[in-house]
């Protein structure tokens, strides 16, 4: 465990080299600091903010060259949200369906040069995601970009829109799978 003091009331504190916390400590007493927020931090270190970073916009104006990831259930519904648009830019629904994909994995469509990732999350349209889930699935598209040369991925928070998972833990996840690779990541928000 290693303390550095961040200035401005900040406190970082890290654990191992996976786990890290950003606390923000506040003035309770002269020379006493109380702890008012604590955040996974995993992007904060090791230049995240090169790799993984966040931009207003349409997913779908991205490079061409970058792959594409969002998260689905495994029926493959996509009935909702941007799963919708997946569907009618990329079909292949019975070719991923095909693929015979389980919660925590990943299936891929190979469209133009580039790779378009399906996060399977959850075993069904009307289920929620897991956090455990989210992390082994994004473990599963890691594995398959460091074996097929992929460098660059954009998408959008992923399990965060109608499934309600909290941004801040899932950004942290996706940091933590992707902190020893070179992949970039370009998360799109509207």
């Amino acid at each position: 465990v290693w303390l550095m003091w961040g200035g401005l009331g900040r406190l970082f504190v890290a654990q191992g080299p996976a786990r890290r916390l950003l606390l923000r400590a506040v003035p309770a007493a002269e020379g006493v600091f109380t702890i008012a927020h604590v955040t996974m931090a995993t992007h904060f270190f090791k230049d995240q903010g090169e790799r993984i970073k966040c931009v207003k916009g349409d997913l779908f104006s991205c490079p061409q060259t970058d792959s594409l990831a969002h998260c689905i259930s495994e029926d493959c519904r996509m009935g909702a949200g941007i799963a919708v648009l997946f569907k009618k830019k990329f079909g292949g629904v019975q070719e991923l369906l095909d693929q015979q994909k389980k919660t925590g994995e990943v299936a891929v469509l190979q469209r133009d040069d580039r790779y378009i990732y399906y996060l399977i999350t959850k075993k069904k349209v009307s289920h929620k995601p897991t956090y455990e889930n989210m992390r082994k699935s994004l473990e599963a598209m890691k594995t398959h970009c460091l074996n097929n040369g992929v460098t660059d991925i954009s998408m959008p928070r992923i399990g965060c829109g109608l499934d309600r998972l909290d941004w801040s833990k899932v950004s942290a996840i996706l940091g933590e799978v992707f902190e020893d690779t070179d992949i970039k990541i370009t998360v799109y928000t509207l």
